[in-house]
Parts: C-alpha cells; structure tokens; sequence
C-alpha cells in the first residue's frame, strides 16, 4: 500500500478515519477531529493502517439523494 499525504487511513482494528499528513518510510504521521473538536495527531506504523476507498463526486450526492 502506498500512501501520500491527504490520504484517508483507518486502523485495522476500526475506529474514525484518519488524515495521512505525512509518510517516512514505515511511519505514517496522521491527523484526525475528536469528539468535541479537538486535534489529534499520532504516529503510527503502516502495517496497522488500511486504505479507505474515496467516494468520487457523483458517488457523494447520489449518497445525499437517498437520504
């Protein structure tokens, strides 16, 4: 998997998604919001993230029309 910096991460395990802000090497420093808005940042190993699939600008509204 190769990740870059704006990518959308998750933990394996699950959890929210993440932000990849930075790649060096293994270690993937990543970003995301807490509950009441906080910013959160952590370094983690890449072996314990996975890819999320994102959802193109079509994908989005038909996702909002249905709702």
């Amino acid at each position: 998997m190769e990740l870059k910096a704006g990518d959308i991460v998750m933990l394996k395990s699950g959890g929210q998604p993440l932000t990849v802000a930075e790649v060096k090497g293994d270690d993937v420093l990543c970003l995301w919001m807490g509950v009441e808005g906080d910013l959160f940042r952590e370094t983690l190993p890449l072996a314990v993230l996975e890819q999320l699939e994102e959802l193109d600008e079509d994908e989005e509204e038909d996702d909002e029309d249905e709702e």
